[in-house]
């Protein structure tokens, strides 16, 4: 099991990406507010998520909301800024994955307070970042291939050929 954790996303299409990629992997998905878009029940139907239903969703006012009721231990946070990049992270059964909003990232004071935790994707260096629903992609999946892509599918339909 994963856990993606979004604080404060702000571009609903990566929202709904990111949804789809904790429901065909079995990941939580965590929202931190403030949202810059509405997934009330009739927000997600007129967008036509029809997976929605599938991703196991919890909203937090804010950080310190999270903490309290859901008392993440190990965490792993994804920045451009980190020192090292995400192969070189051991991502356990339950890890958490958090992520930052577009415009920003994640919070200063949190990446410091957890600095020996935050990871980077590498890319090249004149690339300002990736697409927020890419990034929690490539982490989700990289965490998922160490714990053994435990309850998903492992072979398609052609398996049998």
């Amino acid at each position: 099991m994963v856990n993606i954790v979004l604080v404060e996303p702000e571009i609903p299409q990566n929202c709904g990406n990111i949804a789809r990629t904790c429901a065909a992997t079995r990941s939580r998905l965590h929202l931190v507010e403030p949202l810059g878009f509405d997934i009330s029940e009739r927000a997600v139907k007129r967008a036509g998520l029809d997976y929605w239903p599938m991703v196991d969703l919890t909203v937090y006012s804010c950080l310190d909301d999270l903490f309290r009721r859901a008392h993440p231990d190990d965490l792993w946070l994804a920045t451009t800024k980190a020192p090292r990049d995400y192969s070189q992270a051991e991502f356990r059964d339950g890890c958490w994955l958090f992520f930052g909003k577009e415009t920003a990232g994640l919070p200063e004071a949190f990446r410091l307070a957890h600095a020996g935790r935050c990871v980077r994707i590498p890319m090249r260096a004149d690339a300002r970042s990736l697409n927020l629903s890419n990034s929690v992609a490539v982490l989700a999946y990289e965490a998922l291939k160490q714990q053994g892509f435990p309850g998903l599918s492992g072979a398609g339909e052609m398996a049998s050929l």
